[in-house]
């Protein structure tokens, strides 16, 4: 009795383990097994197929010499930058709106949450009727009587990464309400009755009181913004393909085209290593701040 009551004892304790087993094997070899062998193929002459002849760092040389992987390292900056700032913007006027109990609260919450629910090749897919000069805004206004009206960005190497922009503002803004909004619902009542008793007004209050409150949904929401940004592959695919030429190309673009369709899987691979360097330079940070609060 006492040998089973221990056998049982022991199938109770390892049974966490051997259910998380798999998932964790799935992780360490899917994930980070595979980061490793493309940090280590970033160091080889990998073309089609993987050589294992390593030539240190020439793939990262050839990259930084790159004039395609520059421009996408540019716009990466312009859309990146204008991503996060309009989205934070958006998201957090949109936030305090709801949180003033307007009527059908639910059904905007709805409406302005509804992008994020759509996957960016349909975002990128549906703007990219929407700007197309020939059939869409362009074309509308120009029917309206306003002959004179050009909009085509689209296809204007110039201002095509502004289009990335505004699709990706319109799906991710609403996400970003939703982040503050929980926010600002969990602000203690009472300071806010407290503050105005003071004969603060409401916008003092946000300014001064509430918005400061919210650092942590703040760096939240910046830190899943960016990685938005960084990875962003699909909407680029749909609404520009890289175009006109390469002016709309992001990093991800230019690792999946010299990996999976140049042949040339070693500087894919660099590229695809400094990507990974851009996240965990705002991952870390994160994560220490995280932990450093716990403890505090």
């Amino acid at each position: 009795m006492a040998n089973q009551r221990r056998f049982t004892d022991m199938l109770a304790d390892s049974m966490p383990k051997l259910v998380l087993a798999p998932s964790f094997l799935i992780v360490m070899v899917c994930i980070y097994g595979y980061i490793l062998w493309t940090v280590a193929l970033s160091f080889t002459k990998s073309r089609m197929l993987p050589q294992w002849k390593f030539v240190g760092f020439d793939q990262y040389d050839k990259l930084l010499n790159n004039d395609r992987w520059a421009v996408s390292s540019e716009n990466l900056v312009v859309f990146g930058g204008l991503f996060i700032i309009i989205c934070l913007v958006i998201g957090i006027g949109m936030a305090i709106l709801l949180d003033q109990k307007i009527r059908q609260e639910g059904l905007l919450r709805t409406i302005y949450l509804y992008p994020m629910a759509i996957s960016f090749i349909v975002t990128g897919t549906a703007w990219k009727w929407l700007l197309n000069p020939s059939m869409g805004i362009e074309k509308i206004v120009r029917e309206w009587g306003f002959e004179d009206f050009t909009f085509d960005w689209l296809v204007n190497s110039e201002m095509v990464v502004f289009c990335l922009v505004i699709a990706a503002v319109w799906q991710s803004s609403g996400f970003v309400m939703a982040l503050f909004l929980a926010g600002l619902r969990g602000v203690d009542s009472e300071m806010i009755k407290a503050a105005q008793l003071d004969g603060a007004s409401m916008p003092t209050i946000y300014r001064r009181i509430i918005l400061p409150s919210l650092k942590p949904v703040f760096f939240s929401a910046f830190v899943i913004l960016s990685h938005i940004a960084i990875k962003s592959f699909d909407l680029v695919t749909a609404l520009t393909g890289g175009g006109p030429g390469y002016s709309s190309d992001l990093p991800a673009n230019f690792m999946y085209a010299h990996a999976f369709t140049r042949s040339q899987m070693g500087l894919g691979a660099a590229s695809g290593v400094m990507m990974l360097g851009g996240v965990l330079a705002i991952l870390i940070p994160y994560l220490y701040s995280e932990l450093r609060g716990k403890k505090q």
